[in-house]
């Protein structure tokens, strides 16, 4: 049986960045035109260490070959070209070299990292200095101060140049981030209205229609189920009551979404002083089936509530009194109004138990309407069996609304 080798883990591979391919043009041309200025002589000083003409070509190709490397690696651009230009002044020296060596410091601003964009123009602020002193200190005239000038134009120049042009770019996309942010925050927002008006119409729409679907659901199954032409005719028109009724909501609400514009006129908002039409209604539904309805109105006052909470507590008994046609057992259905500190409060009760007859099936939106226009408004809402003093089962419906809700909690 032979073991496996152990795996040695591959030694890092050394890879120069691929160069850009404006770069490579910049470093052709700025060796052609070195390479021009070499053939005709134009050197930049007679003064030199290394006396060979072929020695200026050798700082120009090393510094065009730094200018391939300027935005891919511009650390190490720098710092080959520094070395270049420093070999440069022992020969005869090329303009062209000089020049793609402003380059190279520009370069590594703009394009190196933050810190190397913090410490050129620093570094290259104090070699100016350096230079400047040094040659005062030696030739003791201006000549000096010339030096330091030059010397200040090929490095200190181009490095504050570059940090200037960097400072622009990282401003500009900064600019770029916060439009986008700020789109993208409009764009949720308005996502969320979508979503908020889809559900506010989603409400209205299961209020409103529900409750004369139901009646005619339950009154369709009585015709049917009881062979009474009395029945049924009383029946046909309690269905041709709700169905008119109906169809004039559902061209309400399409005229509300039609005409939703800045030239829309305004909108007649129910209110609890329409309950007793309400509980009207409620018993030609639901009296066939042995439901009495009685509305019981204990608020010291009917006046004074803001509309969106007479809204909300309209819908809350509205949906209530069709849940009560739909499944409540014969017997009393109690809304009872109420107005303690601060808030109105609604109760619906009905008999909770099997009841005999036709029933209408439910999808349990009603209660999350109800519950949703409750924590709208910042109130509080429960729906569940209760038992009252009597030992009686029943189905109750409670929301507490506060009536000094601030306009953002109304909408």
């Amino acid at each position: 049986m032979t073991l496996p080798r152990p795996v040695r883990p591959s030694r890092p591979v050394f890879r120069l960045p691929r160069p850009h391919r404006v770069d490579l043009l910049i470093a052709a041309a700025g060796l052609a035109g070195g390479l021009v200025l070499w053939s005709f002589g134009l050197f930049v000083t007679e003064d030199h260490v290394i006396g060979q003409r072929w020695a200026t070509l050798i700082p120009l190709t090393v510094m065009a070959a730094t200018e391939a490397l300027r935005r891919a690696a511009p650390p190490t651009a720098l710092l080959v070209g520094a070395l270049a230009i420093a070999g440069d002044q022992l020969t005869n020296g090329n303009l062209a070299t000089v020049l793609m060596f402003t380059d190279v410091v520009y370069a590594s601003v703009v394009y190196g990292t933050p810190a190397l964009a913090r410490r050129v123009p620093y570094a290259t602020g104090l070699l100016t200095v350096a230079v400047t002193v040094v040659f005062l200190v030696r030739w003791q005239n201006a000549v000096a101060l010339l030096v330091g000038v030059l010397t200040g134009m090929v490095s200190f120049l181009p490095a504050v140049t570059g940090a200037i042009v960097r400072n622009h770019r990282d401003a500009a996309e900064a600019a770029r981030l916060r439009a986008e942010q700020t789109a993208l925050l409009a764009e949720m927002d308005r996502t969320q209205a979508v979503v908020a008006e889809r559900a506010r119409m989603a409400r209205e729409l299961h209020d409103v229609v529900a409750n004369h679907l139901s009646a005619i659901a339950i009154h369709a199954t009585a015709a049917l189920s009881l062979d009474d032409p009395g029945t049924t005719r009383r029946s046909l028109a309690v269905i041709r009551e709700n169905g008119v009724a109906g169809l004039a909501e559902m061209r309400r609400l399409i005229g509300i979404l039609r005409d939703s514009g800045a030239d829309a006129g305004p909108v007649a908002v129910p209110r609890l002083a329409g309950l007793d039409a309400l509980i009207a209604q409620a018993r030609a539904n639901g009296g066939p089936g042995g439901l009495v309805f009685v509305l019981d109105d204990a608020r010291e006052t009917a006046d004074g509530l803001p509309a969106p909470v007479e809204l909300a507590a309209y819908r809350i008994v509205q949906e209530s009194l069709t849940n009560a046609v739909k499944h409540a057992a014969p017997g009393e259905v109690r809304v009872v109004l109420g107005s303690p500190a601060g808030v109105l409060s609604v109760s619906v009760t009905s008999p909770y138990g099997e009841r005999p007859g036709p029933t209408a099936p439910g999808s349990g939106a009603g209660l999350v309407g109800m519950r949703e226009r409750a924590a709208l408004l910042g109130g509080v809402f429960e729906a569940g069996a209760v038992t009252d003093g009597g030992g009686r089962r029943l189905w109750r419906v409670r929301a507490e609304l506060p009536v000094g809700a601030s306009d953002e909690e109304r909408t």
